[in-house]
This record gives structure tokens, C-alpha cells and sequence, in this order.
């Protein structure tokens, strides 16, 4: 029994520590087979294996380092005025198409939020939902239209209650003053806390307690 007990706790402890590491390696799978689907057509565009011995992983790289690279350029140009101009042009361009404003304005200012201090959402804060008791981390946009205040009788807000890890998706609730907890917590802290579905934004992963382990029976002597 006790060497029957031993092998248990080893292999307990032993999936304890590669799950994380499966499950890492699967998602970075997916991650580099969404990826091919912009590199490729860059690769087969610009006809980079030519430049690189016809090594397809080769030209993969430089496709990598050529769209990283013209991001790093527009991002330089937006911080320009002439760039923040041109750009300007474009978002409003965007505003005026109803269903492409309504998707683009939700993904840019979720983007907003995680790099920026100063965005379209006022305030984090407590909402009691989906049930009594229980409380999702919402987002302040503003006050209600004076319509729905007149019809609750008092002061209320609306909402956002992002769906985690995806806050471009949510429900917006309109809710009474007294029914919204304010917490002290920056929007940007609040964001990357429902996109990493509450880990936080540590630097680090806990390391692993050895006293945690999940006892599968005492061992004999």
C-alpha cells in the first residue's frame, strides 16, 4: 500500500505540473495557427521565400518581423500630429457606418482601457448580479437619460458588465444609485482583471505548494 500511495501522490503532483504546461503549449498552437492565417497571404504577396531559400519557416519569420514592423510605423505616425489627423479622418469615416461604428467603437475602447489611464469609462464598480449575493465587476459610462431617472424616481447609471475573457461582449444594465458599489480600482486594473478571468495582472504564476497537494490516502509505515 505505501508504494501504491507514493505512485498516486507522485502522479497527482506530476499532472499538477504539466497540465499548465499542456494546456500552454495547446493554446500557443492556436494562437500560431490564427496567426498564419495574416502571415501566409503576406508571405505568398510579397514572395518572400524567394529572399530566403525557399524556406517557408524563414519567410514566416520576416512576415512576422515586416507586420510587427508597419505596426511599430503606424503606432509612431498616430502619435504625430499629422498622424493623429489622418487617423482622425479615418475614425470618423468608421462612426458613420452603423453596424461597423457600434463593433469598432466597442473593440477600440475596451483597447483603450487596457493601455490607456484616461478612457470612455468613468469608474469600476460592484453590481449584485446574476443573483442576490454574487457580484460582477461593471463598468461606469455615464449617467441615464433623464427618462429613466423620472420613471425610477432618483439617480441612475448605465453599466457595462463585461463577459470575461471577452469584454468586447456584455450585457449594459441601468441601474439605481444605491445599487451601484464603488470600489477603488482604475479601469485599467479592472479590464485586465476580467481579461485574464481574474489572475490579475501579476508578473508571475504562484508557485506550487507541495502542503497544497491533494492527499489521495495516509501511507503506510
Amino acid at each position: 500500500m505505501r508504494v501504491t500511495n507514493a505512485l498516486k501522490r507522485s502522479f497527482v503532483s506530476g499532472m499538477i505540473l504539466i497540465a499548465p504546461l499542456a494546456l500552454t503549449l495547446y493554446v500557443l498552437r492556436l494562437l500560431v495557427n490564427w496567426s498564419l492565417q495574416f502571415v501566409n497571404p503576406v508571405v505568398a504577396g510579397t514572395r518572400l521565400t524567394q529572399y530566403t531559400g525557399n524556406v517557408e519557416v524563414a519567410a514566416q519569420l520576416l512576415a512576422v518581423v515586416l507586420i510587427v514592423g508597419s505596426v511599430v510605423l503606424l503606432g509612431f505616425l498616430a502619435n504625430m500630429s499629422v498622424g493623429r489627423q489622418l487617423f482622425g479622418r479615418v475614425g470618423r469615416v468608421v462612426n458613420v457606418i452603423p453596424l461597423v461604428s457600434t463593433i469598432y467603437g466597442g473593440i477600440r475602447q475596451v483597447a483603450d482601457s487596457l493601455v490607456e489611464r484616461n478612457t470612455a469609462y468613468e469608474s469600476v464598480v460592484l453590481v449584485e448580479y446574476p443573483r442576490e449575493g454574487v457580484y460582477s465587476i461593471g463598468l461606469v459610462t455615464g449617467e441615464s437619460p433623464e427618462s429613466v431617472e423620472q420613471f425610477v424616481g432618483g439617480e441612475v447609471y448605465n453599466v457595462f458588465l463585461p463577459n470575461s475573457p471577452n469584454p468586447t461582449a456584455g450585457r449594459l444594465v441601468l441601474l439605481p444609485e444605491d445599487q451601484v458599489h464603488e470600489i477603488d480600482m482604475s479601469v485599467r486594473r479592472g479590464m485586465r482583471l476580467i481579461v485574464t478571468t481574474g489572475a490579475g495582472d501579476d508578473d508571475a504564476p504562484p508557485s506550487i505548494d507541495p502542503a497544497r497537494l491533494p492527499d489521495v490516502g495516509p501511507a503506510d509505515d
